[in-house]
């Protein structure tokens, strides 16, 4: 039988050690929540929230957990759009993942929603944020979420493949050689590339979140 012990799952996903590559950038983290740079970032600026409980998605965050992280989605999507002129957020909620604990995508990005989902927009459902996530989730189990600014979409979950998000939003910045993660990993020059963009990151957020707080 399967082991399913807390020690088991942590052993196995990148999310739960705090020592693997996933937290080479660390920015931050609260009581409940790491906030790092993306180590395969699509574009400079990327970041993830990442919950430091083993769970699948927002939509299984507990109340009290979705609250702070409420707080801390303002917080660095502010960052981002103040720091590259635009923010987008994504998470595959069940639907698409490839790294099964939630982490929340922030990255610049000021394109149309068709972009992508070049589908068309019969294919999402525009929502208030991800105030409506937990309750997308109770009632479909699954979802994409994706944002463009202060607008906020659902996917029809049946478009879902691996790396979903990933690889449209990489191919909307012009970027689809970092679509895939897992190949740009290996990809020794995109990787001197990403940490020194992650490098800057930093330096930023901390220039920033040092500051007096008002």
């Amino acid at each position: 039988m399967e082991d399913l012990s807390e020690q088991a799952i942590r052993e196995k996903c990148p999310h739960c050690d705090t020592a693997s590559q996933a937290f080479r950038h660390k920015l931050d983290e609260t009581q409940y929540f790491h906030i790092v740079a993306d180590v395969h970032p699509l574009t400079e600026g990327h970041l993830l929230i990442i919950p430091k409980q083993h769970i699948a998605c927002i939509g299984e965050y507990s109340n009290s957990l979705f609250e702070e992280f409420q707080e801390i989605y303002q917080r660095v999507a502010k960052f981002v759009e103040k720091e590259y002129g635009s923010v987008s957020s994504f998470e595959h909620g069940k639907a698409g993942q490839t790294v099964f604990h939630s982490h929340v995508h922030l990255l610049p990005f000021h394109g149309r929603a068709t972009d992508i989902i070049p589908e068309g927009m019969e294919s999402v459902e525009e929502i208030a944020g991800i105030s409506d996530l937990k309750s997308i989730y109770e009632k479909n189990g699954q979802y994409l979420f994706f944002s463009i600014g202060n607008n906020a979409w659902s996917v029809d979950a049946s478009l879902a493949q691996p790396g979903f998000f990933r690889h449209r939003f990489a191919r909307a910045l012009g970027q689809s050689e970092r679509g895939d993660w897992k190949a740009m990993h290996t990809n020794q020059k995109l990787m001197d590339t990403a940490d020194r963009e992650n490098e800057r990151v930093a330096q930023q957020w901390r220039a920033i979140t040092l500051l007096p707080k008002t």
